[in-house]
């Protein structure tokens, strides 16, 4: 409702004297141009083509005046105006090369994509009207050097060089300038709080190292969406799109997409926009079943098993004369609704006061949904919901913005600890695993039974409450029966789990929390002639809130600060031929050491029109270690997390129960375990699992785990631009990536008691051995950096070709591989999760003839290994063909696009342990007045 009446403000107020002039813009095979921009040359006044290439722009200024013309992969063209009723037909002349295209993001300034100094992709408005994906963010993944991690339909994280799961730490996202990520989590949650189909100007990728221009985070890649201006595209658009999936899990769904866009200049010097989507869709189910304990897949041969994607079969206990057994779990697909929902809308006002370029706005974005994230655990986004605040100002040569995001968990939940809890609902596991050893003794006692049918007997007595007649005499359970999915136990059970936060009794998160940044940077080109010089700095402040349900903050929220400075120097040499780019940043964050980061860089343009264009780079990148790398104090069971800022190692406590053998030995029945234990009394997990097996101490090894730090790249860049013949482009890059402080994780296990060491005469180191073998030791994850040498190198190819008249025809590969000695720390996991081979094809024709236009993409990877906390696998190779045809109607001023996914594939996987990909088809009616 809000949104309409806005709309309806939009087109009331005060009438102002204007001229008014319209006109259409064509390419030289007049061929409509969409996007077009048209701006009064002298004002702020402006206008863009619509899909069929008409425009409409209203003006104050006084006739005779001009307008300029410019629109992407075209030469930019004047047009004088004498006349209010004249009707402008333009003609645009093609720059044959989206290498001449114009980006930002690579050094803060405009810039042929050509002279970049470092690898940039881009995707502008006609690239976003041709994709073959149902949304441009899906599009993305035809991108050179992208690689997607899906964890949810609507859940995509971008994955650039390596080293990312799906929560992508060392990747930023920027949406009009305001970084994406959550406060709390630290990675982008796909688009939830990005930008519309019909409201994006432009994406640019970055997908090295940028951390000289853009501080903390920016390590391994950055991408940038801007968004239209209301000032050059007014009107209301609309879109929708309906579409099915169809997985073999899921099986066929509906998929529904709608979006609005209304945007009025009142004047020259104000102007409102305002943006609404809704998205629907069913789940890719993940319901892959592996054993993560090994043996046979199910209860019925593996008494300890541990599917993938069941959740409760995770606790488990050792029975004397039994061996290891576990729970019966649930299913994912039982434990969550398998709908998807995305939500979002902005809202904001822009003011030109002035005859200049300056512009204030203020804006603000809402996104909330329902969706899926993989990280230690699989969790259901319930009800989850970001929201940004803006206020910019932004000039010809400098801008300064503040803004905050706030984030709210909703009614989102942990789907393994539900599963834990809904169990324990109708048994605790005490009783549980007392009936399995019961009747698994008798069975074989008094029934005669082997292993696998004692199990059997003993799983249906635990579960079920049920006996063969034989052994009927053991007395009933106290606790009820299994509940099952979609009985009224379980829903009851289930409900209630997911309400509480208290994760012995439930599986709901609770966060609130929020970051502020400010950002400022200003141009000294008009003042400064010799050559182009920046400066700019930044400050950022972290609250999070999470009621101790994720962090330590059980006495409140807890704030930390981090700001840092850069300048940057930019001139052309001989004939300007040789442009030389300079750049140093430092960062400081409040709880560790500051961080400089210098970039220098190097693009020679060859050839007698300048069109060979050679760069060479260097710059550095930096990571700081995340609210949760420092402050989660989070017990998940088997284990807890505990972050590593000194102060959370004496802000998580817990307190432990003694077996009744350790109390024997003179312990106390309870002890209190702090971060101090985890972090400076463990020992490691393969060392005690190893002393287990042999009994002798000098197998333990004692973990030296410090305190984690920022983590740092040195990257190294090559790369070769040109355009042969006017049409065919070539783009080359190599890289060579150098880490230090790689952030890791490590499990450790620390005795209740005693003090570990190496020396087996030392009382205290004894204690030690105890706690081990009567199993009073607690599994503790840690955040530190491995000392390990890493590094990784890729090569990119990327070629485009008009075949045939408009026909266009592009392919690109790319080979990356990362390296390190395992030696040097044996519990590294390095996470990579990159093929090491990649190839993506692509042929379309916006207009094969009038208004019709198709587009086909394929993807291409190698096998490679997927590691993570939640699991660990092979990512099978795989093939995908998208397509696309789309029908402009010039007199409805709509398109029509009809589309596909994964055609003729089945389906594939990108995470392991998050739903297979499958198929789907869409059609869409875009309305862009």
């Amino acid at each position: 409702m809000r949104v309409y009446l806005l709309i309806m403000l939009f087109f009331s107020g005060i009438c102002f004297a204007q001229n008014t002039i319209t006109g259409s813009v064509t390419d030289s095979n007049k061929q409509s141009i969409p996007g077009a921009n048209i701006v009064v040359v002298g004002d702020n006044t402006g206008a863009s083509t619509d899909f069929d290439g008409t425009f409409k722009l209203s003006t104050t200024a006084k006739l005779p005046f001009s307008v300029k013309v410019t629109a992407i992969g075209f030469e930019s063209k004047i047009v004088n105006v004498t006349s209010a009723s004249q009707k402008l037909i333009v003609v645009l002349k093609d720059e044959e090369t989206k290498l001449d295209e114009i980006v930002v993001s690579a050094s803060r300034t405009p810039e042929r994509v050509i002279e970049s100094p470092v690898t940039i992709e881009r995707m502008g408005i006609q690239e976003i009207k041709n994709t073959t994906a149902a949304t441009f963010y899906d599009g993305l993944e035809n991108l050179k050097e992208v690689n997607f991690n899906t964890s949810s339909i609507s859940f995509k994280s971008v994955n650039t060089r390596g080293f990312a799961t799906v929560a992508n730490t060392r990747f930023m996202q920027l949406v009009d300038g305001m970084d994406n990520s959550s406060p709390a989590l630290n990675f982008v949650l796909g688009n939830l709080i990005g930008v519309s189909d019909i409201d994006v100007a432009s994406v640019e990728l970055l997908p090295g190292a940028s951390s000289a221009l853009y501080g903390a985070n920016a390590f391994n890649g950055i991408m940038f969406m801007t968004s239209k201006s209301p000032f050059t595209n007014e009107g209301i658009s609309v879109y929708y799109k309906y579409g099915q999936t169809t997985q073999n899990a899921a099986g066929t769904n509906d998929y529904n997409d709608f979006g609005i866009r209304a945007a009025k200049a009142f004047t020259k010097h104000f102007a409102l926009k305002a943006n609404f989507t809704y998205m629907e869709a069913s789940e890719w189910i993940a319901n892959d079943t592996r054993s993560m304990t090994g043996g046979s897949v199910g209860h019925d041969m593996n008494q300890n098993y541990d599917g993938l994607n069941i959740y409760g079969d995770e606790v488990t206990t050792f029975i004397p004369n039994v061996g290891q057994v576990s729970r019966t779990g649930y299913r994912e697909q039982d434990l969550t609704d398998n709908k998807v929902q995305s939500m979002k809308a902005d809202f904001s006002a822009h003011i030109k006061p002035w005859a200049n370029e300056t512009e204030f706005i203020l804006q603000y974005k809402i996104g909330t949904g329902s969706t899926i994230y993989q990280g230690a655990n699989r969790y259901a986004l319930k009800d989850f919901l970001m929201q940004q605040g803006k206020f910019e100002v932004k000039g010809k040569n400098f801008f300064g913005r503040v803004y905050f995001t706030s984030e709210d968990a909703g009614n989102s939940y942990d789907m393994r600890f539900a599963a834990w809890n809904v169990n324990r609902a109708a048994k605790s596991d005490q009783e549980w695993f007392t009936n399995y050893a019961t009747a698994y003794q008798y069975a074989g006692a008094v029934m005669g039974t082997d292993a696998n049918q004692s199990a059997s007997i003993a799983r249906n007595f635990a579960d079920y409450n049920v006996l063969p007649a034989q052994i009927s005499f053991i007395p009933k359970p106290t606790g009820a029966a299994r509940f099952e999915p979609g009985s009224a136990q379980f829903n009851q059970a289930l409900a209630t789990a997911v309400a509480n936060p208290d994760l012995t009794k439930g599986a709901k998160f609770i966060d609130h929390s929020k970051l502020y940044h400010s950002d400022v940077n200003y141009n000294f080109k008009d003042i400064i002639k010799f050559a182009e010089i920046q400066v700019g700095g930044s400050w950022r402040k972290y609250v999070m809130d999470s009621e101790g349900t994720i962090f330590t903050d059980y006495d409140g929220p807890i704030e930390y600060k981090e700001y840092g400075a850069y300048a940057q120097l930019q001139k052309k040499f001989l004939d300007d031929r040789l442009k030389f780019t300079g750049s140093l940043r430092y960062d400081k964050s409040q709880n560790f050491d500051g961080n400089i980061s210098p970039r220098v860089s190097f693009v020679y343009s060859a050839g007698a029109n300048k069109n060979h264009n050679f760069r060479l780079s260097y710059q550095t990148g930096f990571r700081n270690p995340t609210t949760q790398d420092q402050y989660i104090g989070l017990d998940l069971g088997p284990f807890a997390l505990i972050g590593s800022a000194p102060e959370n190692l004496d802000r998580f406590q817990e307190t432990v129960n003694v077996s009744a053998a350790g109390q024997a030995a003179g312990q106390p029945a309870t002890i209190g375990m702090s971060g101090q234990n985890a972090y400076r009394n463990a020992y490691t997990v393969a060392s005690v699992q190893a002393f287990a097996a042999s009994a002798n101490p000098s197998d333990l090894q004692i973990a030296d785990i410090g305190l984690v730090k920022p983590e740092q790249v040195q990257a190294f860049e090559a790369g070769y631009r040109t355009v042969i013949q006017n049409d065919l482009s070539v783009d080359l890059n190599a890289y060579y990536n150098i880490y230090n402080d790689f952030m890791n994780t490590a499990r450790v296990i620390s005795p209740y008691y005693g003090t570990v060491g190496t020396d087996p005469t030392n009382p205290a180191v004894q204690q030690t051995y105890q706690a081990l073998a009567f199993g009073d030791r607690r599994v503790y994850q840690v955040y530190t950096n491995t000392t390990a040498q890493i590094s990784s190198f890729g090569v990119g190819i990327g070629l485009n070709k008009k075949v045939y008249k408009d026909f266009e025809v592009g392919v690109n590969y790319n080979y990356s591989q990362f390296n390190f000695d395992q030696s040097e720390d044996p519990d590294f996991v390095a996470g990579f999760n990159t093929p090491k081979h990649r190839i993506k094809g692509s042929l379309g024709n916006a207009k094969v003839i009038k208004n019709l236009g198709f587009n086909v993409n394929v993807r291409w990877n190698s096998e490679y290994l997927w590691e993570s906390s939640f699991g660990d696998g092979m990512i099978p190779e795989n093939t995908v063909l998208d397509a696309q045809i789309n029908y402009a109607l010039p007199k409805w001023k709509s398109v029509i696009k009809v589309g596909a996914t994964n055609l003729f594939g089945s389906d594939y996987l990108q995470v392991i342990g998050a739903g297979a990909i499958g198929k789907m088809w869409f059609a869409s009616w875009t309305i862009n007045p």
